[in-house]
């Protein structure tokens, strides 16, 4: 695909132009090696060079796995949530900050872009409380609380990409682990993002014959989660979609991240790529 040509040559090309974009970029994406970072790069260059200010999140469920697998360290998920011990947080912590942050802003900076690595922690950009329950201790897993937004403002102002490791700043300055996902959706919404991108490994939402379903009204998902027709890991998705459009986003895209150049293919063709919801 010829990037340069598609953006010049799209009808939606200054629709975009100025506005923030929240990209969630997965760990499994990073997994592919050299090339998957490489070409993500180069999506976001090509976005920046055409006037959007992208924000990337990124999870690293993989690196994390093998980290603790290497310290000896069992890893339990409850309702899809990775219970966390202190001694999981300081692997989960120098895996996403340490490893997976650095990765992605090397890529960045080679493709020509700007880009900071910034924890949550960091000025407690996210910040968080334990996540109660009444039947699970969790450990040191986040609830978002609150967004700081003016750190990540300050960065777009001058040009840099900001990436982020979901890591939240607790009351007491403790580190807490916090879902990729759910991270980058709180994040589109506080900053009122033009777009959120959450890409995954499937098409989009699928509708009860398997076919992707190009756009979606809020009240049309929920209804399809009601009835069943989202069900299992893309109810949760569906739902961080839904709660970054009630938070301020614009729109929120589901797509797969293993499609070449997803995000420019939605934002810059009228067929687009993946899911996309509204309110």
């Amino acid at each position: 695909m010829d990037v340069q040509n598609l953006i010049e040559n799209s009808a939606d090309r200054e629709t975009h132009r100025g506005k923030i974009i929240v990209v969630k970029y997965g760990g499994n994406a990073l997994a592919d090696g050299e090339n998957g970072a490489a070409s993500f790069a180069a999506d976001i260059a090509a976005l920046i060079q055409s006037g959007i200010k992208p924000v990337v999140v990124h999870g690293g469920g993989p690196q994390i796995d093998a980290a603790l697998k290497t310290e000896k360290i069992a890893s339990e998920f409850v309702r899809g949530l990775r219970v966390t011990t202190a001694a999981a947080m300081a692997v989960i912590e120098k895996v996403l900050y340490g490893d997976v942050n650095s990765e992605i802003v090397e890529a960045l900076i080679q493709a020509g872009v700007k880009a900071k690595g910034i924890s949550g922690k960091d000025d407690k950009l996210i910040e968080v409380e334990k996540l109660q329950s009444p039947d699970v201790d969790y450990g040191f897993v986040g609830e978002i609380k609150m967004i700081n937004t003016d750190v990540l403002r300050q960065l777009l102002e001058t040009g840099v990409t900001p990436v982020i490791a979901p890591v939240g700043a607790g009351p007491d300055a403790d580190s807490f682990n916090i879902n990729a996902d759910t991270a980058a959706g709180a994040i589109a919404g506080a900053l009122s993002a033009h777009r959120f991108f959450l890409l995954t490994n499937v098409a989009g939402v699928l509708d009860g014959n398997k076919r992707l379903i190009s756009e979606l009204s809020a009240d049309q998902a929920r209804a399809m989660i009601a009835d069943g027709t989202i069900a299992g890991g893309m109810i949760p998705k569906v739902e961080t979609c839904l709660h970054a459009l009630s938070a301020g986003a614009g729109a929120a895209v589901i797509l797969d991240g293993r499609t070449a150049h997803s995000v420019l293919q939605e934002l810059f063709t009228s067929t687009g790529c993946g899911t996309l919801l509204r309110q």
